[in-house]
């Protein structure tokens, strides 16, 4: 019998044909993820609650059901976790908040349902920036989040436990949500992909919302393919979301032929400037690469996308006050203090900037859509800096112990593309020289995800792996 090392290396295409054929056994993947977890979640912490029980009941049944003939696909028996924002009935629910210490749902959110439907097997509920309002995952309620690459840096948030669990190997595909970049951010500082599909793509019905006209649930995984997988799985019109699009969901794998020749690769030249030199280094190979594969890689411009990130935080402000107003009245004292501020200043947003936040949306996506009219895709870098240090009140610290502004290094490069909805994956590019990966986004027109994967998938076969942590 194989050992757990080896039974969660293996990505969700891997595990779906060898339980097809039933060369590897559901119990014993998931068994294996479960020790795992048991054996080094006390270093990441990556999850707040582990549902050993029901891993164990749905790994059974999916074994029987294949055995019997009746394989779902590609996620039938494969060990998930999803970020504990994600409504799921019976099983704890806390949004990363002492707030929601005790709830418990009775009902599934609709990504989730139609992963279990798929056959997906759900080893936990994962950590976060507490109500997803952060980009650190130091959680003062569950725990601070680490990255595996180096335990003293942060794994980026909110959906840190997301992509930590997926490179520490603690599951085999997660699900983050993403309102500024809080996929992208954790996929770039753990070295992961991370994809925050066209806004209305998948159902936030049972979701719980940070700012209800930026948020994006979606996948976060080891490969390009598995996130095509992933998305496949849980796109489509949702009568329970009127939010969410009746476009139709193609089948996402089936682009990934590792042909980009005569492609057209913009990068955004507003968003080079400001780079730390390893990652100016890093993405400049990255470009290299692309052409190297036959793309034609191509300046371009979008003037407005310098606003973007500000647009973005007075939405997110006023729509997170809208949702926390009465716990705000009734129990501010229970929120992280980090948190607490950022809903105080929501309530301190005027109307006024609400409105022409919303009106500048329009003008950040005409630039970014006129930038897509001769190219395929947009690219740029996913942070202009490797994962800072951990420090308290969640912050992050250079190493030379400075503030990291988390505006104008981080969420400068993510935030837009919430601004817009558009498609955006993040895709390791290589790591800096302390070791911690470097990442860059490949960005679409709306509902052209299909196109966004075409191009990190010929990326990610010609880039040489990352190194595994040392955990």
């Amino acid at each position: 019998m194989a050992n757990h090392e080896e039974l969660t290396a293996f990505s969700v295409a891997e595990l779906a044909e060898k339980f097809r054929t039933r060369q590897l056994s559901p119990v014993e993947v998931a068994d294996a993820y479960l020790k795992r977890i048991e054996e080094l979640d006390e270093k990441i912490v990556a999850y707040i609650t582990v549902t050993h029980d029901e891993a164990r009941a749905a790994a059974r049944r999916a074994e029987s059901e294949i055995a019997a003939g009746h394989w779902r696909g590609p996620f039938h028996g494969v060990p998930v976790a999803l970020k504990d924002l994600c409504y799921t009935a019976g099983i704890l629910t806390t949004g990363g908040s002492k707030i929601l210490a005790g709830f418990v749902p009775n009902h599934d959110c609709t990504l989730w349902a139609r992963l279990k439907a798929a056959g997906a097997v759900l080893l936990g509920k994962l950590n976060l920036h507490e109500f997803a309002s952060g980009a650190t995952n130091s959680n003062p309620h569950w725990g601070v989040c680490h990255n595996p690459y180096d335990l003293t840096r942060i794994p980026g948030g909110s959906s840190g436990g997301s992509a930590a669990a997926i490179v520490a190997r603690l599951a085999a595909a997660t699900i983050g949500t993403d309102t500024g970049g809080s996929i992208r951010i954790p996929a770039a500082f753990c070295g992961c992909i991370g994809m925050k599909q066209t806004w209305s793509r998948v159902s936030r019905y049972g979701v719980l919302p940070l700012s209800d006209s930026l948020d994006h649930a979606g996948p976060i995984t080891r490969t390009v393919r598995d996130a095509a997988l992933m998305l496949s799985a849980i796109a489509g019109r949702d009568p329970l979301d009127s939010t969410s699009s009746g476009e139709p969901v193609p089948d996402y794998a089936a682009a990934l032929t590792g042909d980009i020749k005569g492609m057209r690769v913009g990068v955004i030249k507003e968003l080079t400037i400001g780079l730390s030199d390893e990652v100016a280094h890093g993405f400049n190979a990255a470009m290299h690469q692309m052409r190297e594969l036959g793309a034609e890689v191509a300046d371009v411009s979008v003037p407005s996308i310098a606003m973007a990130a500000s647009v973005a935080t007075n939405i997110m402000f006023a729509e997170a006050a809208e949702y926390h107003e009465q716990w705000m009245r009734t129990r501010a004292d229970d929120y992280g203090n980090d948190v607490r501020r950022t809903l105080e200043a929501g309530m301190l947003t005027p109307a006024i900037y609400y409105v022409r936040a919303q009106r500048a949306r329009a003008a950040v996506l005409a630039e970014a859509l006129n930038a897509l009219e001769k190219c395929a895709v947009l690219a740029v870098p996913t942070s202009a800096i490797p994962a800072p240090r951990i420090a308290s009140g969640g912050r992050a610290l250079h190493d030379s112990g400075a503030s990291v502004d988390l505006v104008a290094d981080v969420l400068r490069f993510t935030a837009p593309f919430n601004v817009t909805g558009q498609p955006a994956l993040a895709i390791p590019i290589g790591t800096a020289p302390k070791g911690m990966p470097l990442s860059m986004q490949i960005v679409g027109r709306p509902f052209d995800e299909a196109t966004v994967f075409r191009v990190a998938g010929a990326y990610e076969q010609a880039r040489p792996a990352l190194p595994l942590p040392k955990l």
